[in-house]
């Protein structure tokens, strides 16, 4: 049978239907290579603890998520936000990394700070950095912060109430006696005591 070409009507009408097809599969195809990427979230959390020996300990926990659908490799965490001038570290260390963390896993990495300053410290989040085989960039991501912590907030308090019941412990005598002499020494030259004086030598 002899091929003959379709009319030009029928052409002209099915133009817009076969370009909006290609588009939709393109984008089809550019949204399925956007998920397949990772998508990292990350949680940074703080809380104090005071100590019976009058210290107060710092408890810094970070989460680090992988919510995307490929794995992520060479991840390291750095959280470099705690001055040394505030804080001193009692365990463990700001920074960790993982080889590997795959689509819908998550790591946790922890450690503890003493407080050494009274002050109101804002931490900034956490630095996380990792590796995807699509891509040869390095990929960044940060956590989020925590709110302001207010370090040592009673120290000035308890010390100024150790301080007097030590004074009171040791010089509670003294200061019992000077009250006492303090008040005679006042009653007897107070202004009452002078006009009561001159008015019984008046009536004499």
């Amino acid at each position: 049978f002899p091929y003959s070409s379709p009319p030009k009507h029928f052409l002209m009408a099915t133009a817009p239907l076969i370009i909006f097809t290609i588009f939709a599969l393109f984008g089809v195809s550019s949204l399925t290579a956007a998920a397949e990427t990772p998508f990292v979230v990350a949680h940074k959390k703080a809380s104090l603890l005071k100590l019976k020996s009058g210290t107060e300990r710092v408890s810094v926990s970070i989460d680090v998520y992988n919510h995307g659908s490929l794995a992520i490799y060479d991840v390291n965490l750095t959280d470099d936000s705690w001055s040394t001038e505030i804080f001193d570290f009692v365990a463990g260390n700001t920074s960790n990394s993982w080889e590997k963390l795959d689509a819908g896993s998550h790591v946790s990495h922890t450690f503890e700070l003493e407080s050494k300053v009274q002050t109101t410290y804002y931490s900034a989040p956490a630095v996380i950095t990792f590796r995807i085989p699509t891509k040869s960039k390095l990929q960044v991501a940060y956590s989020t912060p925590v709110p302001a912590l207010e370090t040592l907030a009673e120290k000035t308090v308890a010390y100024k109430l150790d301080l007097a019941k030590k004074l009171l412990a040791q010089y509670g005598s003294h200061f019992s006696l000077g009250l006492i002499v303090y008040l005679f020494v006042r009653i007897i030259f107070s202004p009452s005591a002078k006009s009561s004086a001159g008015n019984a030598k008046k009536r004499h």
